[in-house]
Order: structure tokens, then C-alpha cells, then sequence
């Protein structure tokens, strides 16, 4: 017996004495480049085709020369002189654009997460006449681009600006009407999605308890589908900011305009085009935008996700 466990010890791999694993054996490059090399190839592809954009605007805003052409070369020429620029020409205040897109950026992220919330739970948890109807027409209205009103728009707020003027054209207010007017939809729709999720045994514990509607609703549910109400907002606020049609045709003074309007005369005069400092103005601009991403980011994914499988 001694005999056959040393002999038995003696043939035992050296890893397995060790305590520690084999090393798995090395695959061919065929078989790997089969099973996995290609996703790799095709991530890069994919990083390089959504990067090389964002190098070359950075880029363009770093160079002087005021035309897309001379920044072929990425970073030949490194100067801030367009970021100065943008802010000493009185004709185009960019930090007066800057401040209002935040602000009403800001006010329809949270007027349209208010809205779809209290419309979402209302589809999710109520029985009425006409909730299915409700619901399809919401989702149809979105199929037509918003596009196809901006005429109607502009007569509507015409008219209401004889009547009430802090509502009418020219009126920052009014745009946040406007961009409220068409938040629900789709929005409403993925948060309807998102509240079935939500077991209603709480919404039955709480009445026991003698809550209301109101106050489960903004005591209780509002705490639990956090996710959904953050992916709402972000994506309100970059729409928002974004826009360009509806923003120029309501605001005309170039105080109240948006960025999204006022960057397009560094590029729209035919004489006085400055490509550079352009890219420079969409490079601050997205700062904003990518820092509440990045801060919200550890929503997005359940906020977008979890309500599918309902």
C-alpha cells in the first residue's frame, strides 16, 4: 500500500500538489478569433465610429482657423481662443443662451417626470372609461413628428400672446407650455410599464392604514420607481435642450433663445461663418447634458429595462 500511494503521489501534476488550478490550455487563434475575437473586432469598429465625431468637433473648437477644413489635421493647432470668443461678442450672448437652456431645460425635466408620473399611475392602478382607448391614443400621437405642428404652434401662441403676452411668442414660459403640452406619450407609456411592476399588495397595505390615493402616491410609489422617473427626465432634458425647430420659431430675441438656436448664427451667415468657434459653444453645451448622464447613470439601464417584462 506505501508502495502504490508514493508512486501515486509521484504522478500527481505539480498544480494539484500546489493546491492551485491548471492553467487552461492556450486556444488556437482560428477557434478564438471564432468564439470571441470578432465581438472584440467589431467593439472597436463601433468605439471608433462613435468617437471619431466628438475627437473631431473637440478638435475644430481648438483650432483658430474658422473653418472645418483646417482641422483635418486632429490637434495641429491647440488655441482657447474660440472658448474667449464666446463669451465677448455682445451681439450673441452665449451665457445668457447657456442660462436658459438650464432653466428651461430644467422646469420640463420636471414638469414632464410630474406629469407622466401622476398620468402613469392613474392607467396603472385605476379602472375608468376609456383606459385602453386613453393609453393607444397617447402611444399613436407620438407616431406623427412634432414637426408637423410647428405652423399650428406659432398661430396658437400668436393668439394667445394678444391675450396673455407672458404666454404668447417670444416667452420662455410659453415654450415650457408648449414642450409640456407634448411630454406625455411614450413617456407616459414606459412609466405605465414601469409602475405594473410595483406589487399593488403596498397600495392595499396603505389603505388599511387609511392612505389615500395622494399620499401613496407620493409617499410610497414615487420612492420605488426612482429609475423610471430619472430616465424620464434625462431623456426630457436632452430633448429639450436639443430642439432647435420650435425653440426658433417662439423665442426671437436673442437673450431669451436657447443654445440650440443661438449657436446656429456662427454658422448661418453666409459672410461671417465660424466653424471653430461653433464646435467650441457644442463642446460646453454637452457638458450639461453628459453630467447628468454620468450622475444618473445607474438608473438608466432598470429605469429602461424593467418595464418590459410586464
Amino acid at each position: 500500500m506505501a508502495t502504490d500511494t508514493s508512486t501515486l503521489t509521484a504522478a500527481a501534476p505539480a498544480a494539484s500538489r500546489s493546491g492551485k488550478p491548471a492553467p487552461e490550455p492556450r486556444r488556437p487563434f482560428p477557434r478564438w478569433f471564432r468564439e470571441t475575437g470578432w465581438r472584440h473586432i467589431i467593439g472597436i469598429v463601433m468605439l471608433v465610429f462613435a468617437a471619431f465625431p466628438l475627437v473631431y468637433v473637440l478638435s475644430a473648437s481648438l483650432n483658430p482657423g474658422g473653418t472645418l477644413l483646417t482641422a483635418n489635421g486632429l490637434f495641429s493647432t491647440i488655441d482657447i481662443g474660440s472658448y474667449i470668443a464666446l463669451f465677448q461678442d455682445p451681439t450673441r450672448p452665449y451665457g445668457a443662451w447657456f442660462l436658459n437652456t438650464i432653466v428651461i431645460g430644467l422646469c420640463t425635466a420636471v414638469g414632464t417626470v410630474i406629469l407622466c408620473a401622476l398620468a402613469a399611475y392613474a392607467f396603472s392602478r385605476m379602472r375608468f372609461t376609456g383606459r385602453r382607448f386613453g393609453l393607444l391614443t397617447l402611444l399613436l400621437v407620438q407616431m406623427f413628428p412634432q414637426l408637423l405642428a410647428f405652423v399650428a404652434i406659432f398661430l396658437l401662441m400668436s393668439a394667445i400672446g394678444d391675450i396673455f403676452p407672458v404666454l404668447g411668442l417670444n416667452s420662455q414660459i410659453g415654450l415650457i407650455m408648449v414642450y409640456l403640452g407634448g411630454a406625455l406619450g411614450v413617456n407616459t407609456f414606459l412609466m405605465y410599464g414601469f409602475f405594473n411592476t410595483v406589487p399593488a399588495s403596498i397600495d392595499e397595505a396603505a389603505k388599511i392604514d387609511g392612505a389615500g390615493h395622494a399620499r401613496i402616491f407620493f409617499t410610497i410609489i414615487l420612492r420605488l420607481v426612482a429609475p423610471i422617473l430619472a430616465v424620464i427626465g434625462l431623456l426630457s432634458f436632452i430633448g429639450t435642450t436639443s430642439d432647435f425647430v420650435i425653440a426658433s420659431v417662439i423665442l426671437v430675441d436673442p437673450e431669451k433663445q436657447t443654445l440650440a438656436v443661438g449657436l446656429y448664427q456662427f454658422v448661418s451667415q453666409e459672410t461671417a461663418r465660424n466653424w471653430s468657434v461653433f464646435a467650441a459653444g457644442a463642446v460646453l453645451a454637452a457638458i450639461l447634458p453628459m453630467a447628468l448622464f454620468l450622475s444618473l447613470q445607474k438608473y438608466i439601464v432598470g429605469g429602461l429595462t424593467a418595464g418590459s417584462v410586464k
